[in-house]
């Protein structure tokens, strides 16, 4: 045996080819097929590693004896076709969430992310985007620190040269050329450190694998692979870091940050066919542009997991009437049912790109309370100027000299609604969240219909045995008692502190708030 793999474990195998390839990624392909204890087969690729090194990575999920066999397009190159070994998988006494429960896949309804154990997994990302690239790696390791202190479960973050980071710490890109690119293994192995990082933290990893925005100058827009890649580069640039990272704890953002509606959805429904097809996989999410709902044009794509959107980073009425009234609160029960998820509210001290101040604390919490009950609840991302850039606080991030300059990302890192998430990951680990559907029939008065920053968002369980309410303004909420069961009790739950109070109303409609400021009621 090659060695014992725990189970959901990561097992790799280091192969050196025969023949000395130019450009090897374009060159070869590897596949590598594993037999499990009960017979099933399955394919990943491996991928090169530098010289003549190629690697498979691979995950087991079944106790026992393992065996694999590569296959080469090039069958000449013997170092790479027809190899054999075996290893063994045995359970898992790890420290982290995935090493006792397993990786991520949809739970049985469709509407939320599970462990392979069946566990519910409550979405709670940051917006990270620079960070892997742009650190070094004790500063990485702090940063993982203080998010896993705060109860993140999640990061997002860009893998290549993209719009607002042209190159890693090192000054290297993830690729070269156009037509025909060749892969920077270097680069990648540098991200390696950032991955297992991530996962070691107890984390999940959530990559975004081509950036796509089209909203930059033509110049900025060749260095977003999304946008500027032939489709068969990007298809063969996707499948590389697939390969590299697939036996991690993932969840792919497929693309980045542009439109992929109508036409332009067919770009994009072929790369999605060709990496990921019908083959088992992690999760699968697009990140669209502000105020784009992609969730119809994909449909019938059973590749994507999860529908991504992003709220963006307006303040306006507009803005929040798109989230609270717009596709989030009116699409999401479509079928086949897919979590919804926001990836990228407001940032937090991030200049609105309509009244151009700053995005305060409240504004970030109420995105995202907002967020999690228009929709079945499964999850939220919150995101920090300064930190998505990793910047020094001397100048806006780069590309981006709308959005003004931004705290340290040290300092950033503890902003207050970023601290005040502690509170929200308790509130929802403390009820059965993944049974909360919209429930706007819950109020008998809506504050919200004349100004939508007060726009009160209400979810329901389906056995009406448990309510949240969230309440970003007024003092008073008045609740329709026909939608209530008489038995239940209710508490105020202050997202600013984590603290609970007694809720009383005189006639189980009738509900005030204990204090100013936002709050949300729970009856149960």
């Amino acid at each position: 045996m090659d060695n014992v793999i725990a189970k959901w474990g990561r097992f790799e195998k280091v192969f050196t080819s025969a023949i000395n390839y130019s450009n090897p990624a374009q060159q070869a392909v590897l596949k590598i097929h594993f037999m499990s204890p009960s017979g099933q087969t399955r394919t990943v690729d491996g991928f090169w590693d530098g010289g003549l090194t190629w690697l498979v990575r691979f995950s087991p999920d079944e106790i026992g004896a393992w065996t694999f066999k590569t296959e080469c397009s090039d069958a000449q190159n013997t170092g790479l076709h027809g190899q054999i070994g075996e290893f063994d998988c045995a359970e898992n006494f790890g420290q982290t969430i995935f090493d006792q429960h397993g990786p991520l896949r949809l739970s049985d309804n469709r509407r939320y992310l599970v462990h392979a154990d069946g566990k519910p997994f409550f979405w709670l990302a940051d917006t990270v985007w620079n960070g892997p690239m742009r650190s070094t790696e004790p500063e990485w390791e702090h940063y993982l620190r203080e998010r896993v202190r705060q109860k993140f479960n999640a990061a997002q973050w860009v893998t290549t040269q993209w719009v607002a980071a042209y190159s890693d710490i090192e000054g290297q890109t993830a690729y070269t050329g156009r037509e025909q690119i060749e892969i920077n293994a270097a680069f990648f192995q540098r991200l390696d450190t950032k991955m297992d990082a991530i996962n070691r933290a107890g984390l999940l990893a959530v990559p975004v694998l081509l950036w796509a925005a089209a909203w930059s100058p033509p110049d900025v827009n060749d260095v977003n692979p999304g946008f500027s890649l032939p489709e068969d580069q990007a298809i063969l640039l996707v499948r590389y870091m697939v390969a590299r990272w697939g036996a991690h704890h993932v969840t792919w953002i497929l693309p980045g940050d542009a439109d992929y509606r109508g036409e332009k959805a067919e770009r994009w429904k072929r790369i999605g066919r060709a990496v990921f097809g019908d083959a088992p996989h992690a999760p699968v999410i697009l990140h669209p542009a502000g105020e784009i709902w992609i969730g119809d044009d994909f449909l019938n794509e059973m590749w994507m997991d999860v529908v991504g959107y992003q709220s963006g980073h307006g303040g306006s009425n507009k803005s929040q009437t798109w989230l609270v009234n717009g596709p989030p609160a009116t699409s999401w029960d479509r079928t086949p049912a897919r979590p919804v998820i926001n990836l990228e509210p407001p940032y937090e001290h991030h200049a609105s790109f309509i009244e151009n101040k700053r995005h305060e604390a409240l504004d970030v919490r109420r995105a995202m309370y907002w967020s999690l009950l228009v929709s079945p609840t499964a999850g939220v991302t919150y995101g920090g100027h300064g930190v998505w850039g990793w910047d020094d606080g001397t100048t806006p991030p780069l590309n981006h000299p709308a959005t003004q300059i931004p705290l340290p990302w040290e300092q950033a890192l503890v902003m207050p609604a970023a601290e005040q998430l502690v509170h929200l990951m308790d509130f929802f680990s403390a009820i059965e969240w993944w049974r909360l559907r919209p429930a706007q029939a819950l109020l008998a008065v809506q504050p919200g219909e004349t100004e939508k920053a007060r726009y009160v968002a209400a979810a329901q369980s389906e056995e009406d045995d448990l309510a949240v309410i969230y309440v970003p303004i007024d003092r008073q909420i008045i609740l329709d008692s026909n939608q209530l069961q008489t038995r239940l009790s209710a508490r105020w739950f202050n997202p600013r502190t984590g603290q609970y109070l007694e809720a009383v109303s005189p006639d189980a409609q009738h509900y005030e708030t204990p204090g100013e400021g936002d709050w949300l009621l729970i009856l149960s």
